[in-house]
């Protein structure tokens, strides 16, 4: 545990390369996340998953995956689910709160089930962003609600669904992605909403949520920070901690998206450095996994107390 690094990295195809088992015995990454790339079957996966957790001898490793429903369905080879949409559920919800309970909770069961069958231990759910108009297509239709108050209580069941399932939750992104015109994949959103306005909206769908992880947003939040996006800013990580009140294991996003403009390497360092405690790392590209490896520090004994948490809620 006290030997693992403060990253999280994704893998290039559907089982270890020699390089790749060389680089985790090396750089000992906290976490691996998996993609559709990575997954052809049931059986597959969970040899590649059982190949992981034997490499660091450890059965709780964590292993995460995108796997929110909708559009967004890294299991699609396995499991459709092109009309379950976060806009779906919060339709549903609005409308019929018992038959939504009872479909939702059917929804959170079968992932839950499929992704333990699979050796997958977190799902980076749920999207807390509000659906606003104008906004880029990139939230959309991932969104629960415009409402905070609905997006925030379907937050906390879904967070409860899933802990009842023995996963774990990522909250994303924080503190809010809704008001970004722009894909932050490809460039850099700039949010222009004065702080005030924030805190009572995007901001509060966050607050008090029990999730052990959150994602944080690419997003320049400019009445905060001018110059950097929260994944960058010493300013917003420390209103996520002392605002929204988030007190558990804050990750970036993936550190290779094309709104954060610097090096990888100078990314990894300042997303450390203003307050992230794990990095990540989708894509596979090992020359850049290797650059993430190398400016990440070793796990700090805040994420070893909250891995013991993460311990207990999958056991």
């Amino acid at each position: 545990m006290i030997n693992k690094r403060s990253f999280i990295t994704g893998i290039k195809s559907i089982s270890l390369s020699k390089k790749e088992i060389d680089f985790l015995k090396i750089f000992k990454p906290w976490g691996i996340i998996l993609f559709s790339r990575n997954i052809k079957s049931i059986k597959q996966t969970k040899k590649l998953t059982n190949h992981i957790k034997l490499l660091f001898k450890d059965k709780h490793y964590p292993i995460l995956i995108d796997q929110e429903g909708g559009r967004v369905n890294r299991l699609k080879k396995i499991f459709k689910t092109d009309n379950l949409t976060g806009q779906f559920f919060g339709k549903l919800y609005l409308k019929d709160k018992k038959k939504f309970n009872l479909t939702y909770r059917s929804f959170i069961n079968q992932t839950s089930d499929l992704l333990k069958s699979i050796g997958i231990n977190i799902n980076t759910l749920p999207v807390l962003d509000l659906r606003l108009k104008g906004s880029s297509n990139i939230i959309g239709d991932r969104s629960f609600s415009n409402d905070v108050r609905v997006v925030s209580k379907i937050g906390d069941i879904c967070i409860d669904f899933f802990y009842k399932n023995k996963i774990a939750t990522v909250i994303k992104h924080i503190p809010g992605h809704g008001l970004a015109k722009v894909d932050s994949h490809k460039k850099t959103p700039t949010i222009k909403k004065k702080l005030s306005y924030l805190i009572k909206n995007d901001f509060s769908a966050f607050k008090n949520k029990t999730s052990l992880f959150a994602m944080t947003a690419h997003l320049i939040y400019q009445d905060i920070d001018r110059l950097n996006t929260a994944t960058h800013s010493k300013k917003i990580i420390k209103l996520i901690r002392n605002n929204i009140k988030f007190k558990n294991i804050l990750m970036s996003d993936d550190i290779s998206m094309k709104s954060l403009k610097c090096s990888i390497k100078d990314s990894t360092k300042r997303a450390f450095n203003a307050g992230c405690d794990l990095v990540l790392h989708c894509n596979g590209n090992y020359k850049e996994m290797l650059v993430v490896a190398s400016n990440s520090p070793l796990i700090s004994k805040f994420i070893i107390k909250k891995t013991s948490q993460f311990h207990k809620i999958i056991s």
